[in-house]
This record gives structure tokens, C-alpha cells and sequence, in this order.
């Protein structure tokens, strides 16, 4: 589960990061990128532990109010995977030269879905 929570958490920073303040993502990048504790970042910081856990706190709500505006770390997803798709019917295709030409046809559908989505 942790690892789950600092995945999203590094996408939507990925994706989001330069729409919070300089101190915000500074503070932000220290827990989610360089693993630092937040009693670590309260000293660099000279602010209290309680300081820097509201704020990670609010930044990951301010991340996730932008996601379920925008939806750019889905739409990423969605994307990744067609494009996964994609390679698996192109490698499909080079070995079985029959099915080629029906794979051909979901690739097109594939890809034309992705563009469409973009």
C-alpha cells in the first residue's frame, strides 16, 4: 500500500509539482523524491514536524484537486497502456504473419482512440 501512495503521490507531483509554490514543491519533493523524514525536513526547514506533515498534507490534496479537474495522470495511463497494446500486437504480428493483418486493424483502432483522446 505505501508503495502505491508514493507512486500517485510522485505522478501527480510529476504531472502537477510546478503549479504549487517554491515551498511547497521544495518541502514536497523532500518527503516523496529524497525519502526524507519529516522530522529531517522540519529542522532543515526550521519549522515544527507538525508544520511540514500539514503541508505535505495539503499538498497532496491540492495535487489531487488538480487531478480531478484535469485528469492528466489517468489520461497518461490510459495512454501508456494503448501504446503497451500497440507493441504487443506489432511483436504478435512479426511472428504469426496470418493474424498480421486483423492486428493491423486493432492497431489502427488503437491508435485512432488514443489520438482522439489526446
Amino acid at each position: 500500500m505505501k508503495m502505491e501512495k508514493i507512486y500517485k503521490q510522485t505522478m501527480l507531483f510529476d504531472f502537477y509539482g510546478e503549479l504549487l509554490t517554491e515551498h511547497q514543491r521544495s518541502i514536497y519533493e523532500d518527503v516523496v523524491y529524497n525519502d526524507m523524514s519529516l522530522g529531517e525536513i522540519a529542522e532543515e526547514q526550521g519549522i515544527s514536524r507538525q508544520g511540514v506533515h500539514d503541508l505535505v498534507k495539503r499538498c497532496d490534496r491540492i495535487l489531487q484537486e488538480y487531478e480531478n479537474k484535469l485528469h492528466l495522470v489517468e489520461k497518461f495511463a490510459k495512454a501508456k497502456e494503448t501504446v503497451g497494446r500497440i507493441e504487443q500486437l506489432t511483436v504478435d504480428s512479426e511472428a504469426d504473419e496470418v493474424r498480421a493483418k486483423g492486428n493491423l486493424a486493432q492497431i489502427r483502432k488503437l491508435s485512432r482512440e488514443l489520438l482522439t483522446e489526446l
